[in-house]
């Protein structure tokens, strides 16, 4: 079963940056499709990024051009590279590993808050 562990959420005044990183065990990674969701207080959860195992990547056109979702397949790790925050972006942002449509796993949860 995908274990998904991720890190490097945190408290950034906007116009700032973060960088999250999920990284997956028990699995051959290079196989995933890997995403980036996320979920505001009272709002359903969205897709923010998606990058697929032929590294084909996929952006909400809310983050287009501010965000990245680079992967790493030898380290079993996949980023969100988030630059010019805003306050909207403030959510608790998941990993999810899936093959198509189908999802195999999820993250913890990281938050992340624009304040300033």
């Amino acid at each position: 079963q995908v274990q998904l562990v991720e890190s490097g959420g945190g408290l950034v005044q906007p116009g700032g940056s973060l960088r999250l990183s999920c990284a997956a065990a028990k699995t051959v990674f290079s196989l995933l499709d890997m995403g980036w969701y996320r979920q505001a207080p009272g709002k359903q959860r969205e897709l923010v990024a998606d990058i697929t195992r032929a590294a084909s990547t996929n952006y909400a056109d809310s983050v287009k051009g501010r965000f990245t979702i680079p992967r790493d397949n030898a380290k079993r790790t996949v980023h969100l590279q988030m630059n010019s925050l805003k306050p909207e972006d403030t959510a608790v942002y998941y990993c999810c590993a899936h093959q198509g449509a189908r999802i195999d796993a999820w993250g913890q949860g990281t938050q992340v808050t624009v304040s300033s």
